[in-house]
C-alpha cells in the first residue's frame, strides 16, 4: 500500500518525460483538452471579483444626490469618496505582485475577496464620511488586486482555444448587483484548484499535474501540456534571478512593456471614461431623449459583448482590435462632427442621430474589442511565468500602476461633452492607436502562454 503514491508518481514523471521528448520533436498541437465543469465553476468564481469593481466605479452617479441627502455630505466631500477608489486600486496593484507569488492565485483572490466584502458592507452600514471612504478605499484595494490576479489566473487556467473568450469575460461582466459577487467568490474559492503552472514554479509538480487533470477532465491526457508547463519552468529555473526589476529595462523586453501599457492607455485615454461620464450629457445636448438613448445603447452593448466572446478566438486577437481601434476612431469623429456641425448651425435636424450613431458605434467597438481583448493579451504577453522570477509581475504592477494614475488624470482633466473638440481629441488618439496596433502588437490566438512569451521577448 506504501509503494501505491510513489508508483503513481514514477508513472506521472515516466509520462511527462515521455510527452517532453515528443514535444521536442513534434509541433502538432492537438489542443488543451474540453471545456468541463470545474474550468467554467473556476473561472467564474475567479470573475465574480471583478463584478463589484464594475458595480462601485459606476453606482456613484445615479447615488449622488441620496448619498450626499441621506449623509448630509458636501459636494467636496462626496467628490473625494468617488476619487478615493482609484486611490485605493493604486494601493492593490503595488501589492498585488507580490501576494499572488506569495499566496498564490486563490490566496490572492481570498485577500482580494476580504477587502471586497468589508468595503461593500461598510459603504452599506455608513453613517459618517469617514467610514465611506474607508470602505470605497478598500473596494479600490480589491480591484488593484484582482485587476492583475484574476486575468494571470485565467490565462494560466485555461485552454489556448477558448483562453480569450475566457479572459476577454472579466472586462464585460460588470453588472450583478454589489455584494452578491462577493459572496459567490467567497463560497466558490473553497472549491476551485490553484493554478497549475504556480504550482510547478513552486516545485510541487504533483499537485500541479492534479490540478491540471482536474480542470482538464478526468478523461484527458494531460501529458503533452504538464510537459510543456515543465519544461518552461524547468527553463525559468535556469535563468532566475532573485531581483529582476531592473530586466525590465533591458531591450528584450521593450516589446513586452511597450504592448502592455500602450493598449491600457489606449483604451483609457481613447475615450473610454469620457464617453461613460458624459453619456447623458452626450444625449442631452444632442437632443435625442436621454432615456431612450441609454436604453438603445445598453441592449447594443449587450449584443455585441455576447459576440465579442464568440468571435474572440476565433478570428484573432489583433485583427479584432485593429477593426475596434477603427470603429473606436469612427464613433468619436461622428460625434464630434455631429457637435460641431450644430454649433454652426448646420444640419440640426441630423445631429440627435448623428449622435447616437457616433456613441453606438464607440461603444461597439469597446464591447467587441477595447473592453476586453486588451486585457487579454496583456495576461497574455506579461505573464507571471517569464524568464525570470518577478519579471511578468513587475510587468503587470507597472502596467496597473500606470493605468491607475491614467484614469486619476483622465478624470481631473475630463471637460464636459459640450467642448465638443475634447472627442475630436479621441478621434485622433484612436487613429494613433491604430497604427500602433498594426506595428506593435502581435497575435497571441492558438498558441500556448510559453510559445508567446517567447516569440515577444526575442
Amino acid at each position: 500500500m506504501g509503494e501505491e503514491p510513489l508508483l503513481q508518481k514514477l508513472r506521472i514523471q515516466e509520462d511527462i518525460e515521455s510527452a517532453k521528448h515528443k514535444l521536442v520533436n513534434d509541433d502538432v498541437d492537438d489542443g488543451d483538452g474540453p471545456v468541463t465543469f470545474i474550468l467554467l465553476f473556476t473561472t467564474f468564481t475567479a470573475l465574480c471579483g471583478t463584478f463589484s469593481y464594475g458595480t462601485a466605479a459606476g453606482f456613484t452617479s445615479p447615488a449622488q444626490s441620496g448619498m450626499m441627502a441621506g449623509l448630509n455630505l458636501s459636494l467636496a466631500e462626496f467628490s473625494f469618496f468617488g476619487s478615493i477608489l482609484t486611490i485605493g486600486g493604486l494601493v492593490g496593484a503595488a501589492m498585488s505582485g507580490k501576494l499572488a507569488d506569495l499566496l498564490g492565485r486563490r490566496g490572492a483572490l481570498w485577500v482580494s475577496n476580504s477587502f471586497c466584502m468589508t468595503g461593500w458592507l461598510m459603504i452599506a452600514y455608513s453613517q459618517a464620511a469617514w467610514s465611506l471612504d474607508i470602505g470605497r478605499l478598500f473596494l479600490g484595494v480589491a480591484a488593484g488586486l484582482s485587476c492583475y490576479v484574476v486575468p494571470v489566473y485565467i490565462v494560466e487556467i485555461s485552454p489556448k482555444q477558448i483562453r480569450g473568450a475566457f479572459t476577454a469575460v472579466n472586462a464585460r461582466l460588470h453588472y450583478i448587483p454589489r455584494t452578491v459577487p462577493c459572496v459567490l467568490e467567497f463560497v466558490g474559492l473553497f472549491f476551485i484548484p490553484e493554478s497549475p503552472r504556480w504550482l510547478s514554479r513552486n516545485g510541487r509538480v504533483k499537485e500541479s499535474v492534479a490540478a491540471l487533470q482536474r480542470l482538464r477532465g478526468n478523461n484527458t491526457n494531460i501529458t503533452k501540456e504538464a510537459a510543456e508547463i515543465k519544461i518552461y519552468m524547468e527553463n525559468l529555473q535556469e535563468e532566475f534571478k532573485e531581483d529582476c526589476f531592473f530586466e525590465l529595462f533591458k531591450p528584450r523586453y521593450s516589446r513586452v512593456i511597450s504592448v502592455g501599457i500602450g493598449l491600457l492607455v489606449l483604451q483609457q485615454v481613447g475615450g473610454l471614461s469620457g464617453y461613460t461620464f458624459y453619456m447623458s450629457s452626450i444625449f442631452h445636448k444632442s437632443g435625442f431623449p436621454n432615456n431612450i438613448g441609454v436604453s438603445i445603447t445598453s441592449a447594443v452593448q449587450l449584443v455585441t459583448s455576447i459576440l465579442g466572446l464568440i468571435i474572440v478566438d476565433k478570428y484573432g486577437r489583433r485583427s479584432l482590435l485593429t477593426v475596434a481601434t477603427v470603429m473606436m476612431c469612427m464613433g468619436s469623429l461622428i460625434t464630434g462632427l455631429s457637435f460641431l456641425f450644430q454649433s454652426y448651425a448646420l444640419l440640426n435636424n441630423y445631429t440627435p442621430i448623428s449622435a447616437l450613431i457616433g456613441v453606438l458605434v464607440f461603444f461597439v467597438s469597446i464591447t467587441v474589442g477595447i473592453g476586453g481583448i486588451p486585457w487579454v493579451m496583456v495576461s497574455e504577453v506579461i505573464n507571471d511565468t517569464d524568464k525570470c522570477k518577478g519579471i511578468g509581475r513587475n510587468a503587470m504592477q507597472s502596467n496597473e500602476l500606470v493605468l491607475q494614475l491614467v484614469r486619476i488624470l483622465h478624470i481631473q482633466l475630463s471637460l464636459p461633452m459640450e467642448y465638443f473638440w475634447c472627442v475630436f481629441i479621441y478621434s485622433l488618439i484612436s487613429g494613433l492607436g491604430i497604427l500602433f496596433v498594426l506595428k506593435m502588437v502581435p497575435e497571441t490566438r492558438g498558441r500556448s502562454l510559453e510559445e508567446i512569451q517567447a516569440d515577444i521577448t526575442r
